[in-house]
């Protein structure tokens, strides 16, 4: 029987945060949070039939910001491509992002843990558009009856960074999120308040024995909303 100490977490995570544009992504909608529920909306980020989207130019320029800080690679050619899939949230049935030739890739985050330097993988920063904003009614999600969405979010400016499965504790990915977080909001392309939603994390959590090149079977933890609460869940998650 293999021991628990013969075997090694693998973590790799996405973040998403929302770009600090005065207006969204691919229409002139304002992005004032808290506003008055659907006042920051137009026929392209409510998906109408026959409205197209423009891009913002801030937008573009602050991803490209967000790569270098990253220390990435710039694409000198990049496209858009429609990610499809059914969810009240996504008005029109597709959401506007990128797959194969992201606006920045290759780079790299330097982090310490313990005195110990180690450098994290960046695999790729690229730009989509935002969904709505789900409101469930009522105490709780279980005891709800009805959803209400807000459009307001819709079409705000958004980026992924997404790292490679470079780290290998809970420790070492807080690490790697305190200092990304403090890169977007030092150059100015992102509040990231995560108690705004404007900053969400998702940590890809695996196991394998020591010294494999073949990792275990992946769990998924979506849309976690706090540093301590991926910490705690990667704990878990290795444990079990």
């Amino acid at each position: 029987m293999t021991e628990r100490g013969d075997y090694e977490v693998v973590v790799g995570i996405e973040v998403h945060a929302e770009l600090a544009t005065e207006s969204k992504v691919f229409c002139g909608c304002k992005t004032d949070f808290g506003a008055r529920p659907n006042s920051q909306t137009c026929p392209v980020c409510l998906g109408m039939p026959g409205a197209l989207p423009v891009l913002n130019r801030r937008a573009l320029e602050y991803t490209i910001r967000a790569g270098l800080a990253l220390n990435c690679s710039i694409a000198r050619w990049t496209k858009f491509d429609r990610k499809n899939y059914f969810y009240p949230d996504l008005a029109k049935g597709y959401q506007i992002s990128q797959y194969d030739i992201p606006i920045a890739h290759d780079g790299y985050i330097d982090i310490e843990v313990d005195g110990q330097p180690k450098r994290i993988r960046v695999r790729r920063v690229h730009l989509e558009e935002e969904t709505a904003k789900l409101v469930h009614a009522g105490d709780d999600i279980i005891s709800s009856n009805q959803s209400l969405l807000d459009f307001n979010r819709s079409g705000i400016g958004l980026i992924e960074i997404v790292s490679d499965a470079d780290m290998r504790s809970a420790d070492e990915a807080r690490a790697y999120l305190t200092k990304l977080r403090s890169i977007l909001v030092a150059i100015g392309v992102s509040d990231c308040k995560m108690e705004e939603g404007s900053m969400r994390c998702e940590a890809n959590v695996s196991v394998m024995p020591k010294g494999s090149k073949e990792y275990g079977t992946l769990a998924e933890l979506k849309n976690i909303a706090s540093f301590r609460a991926v910490h705690r869940a990667i704990q878990y998650e290795s444990a079990r």
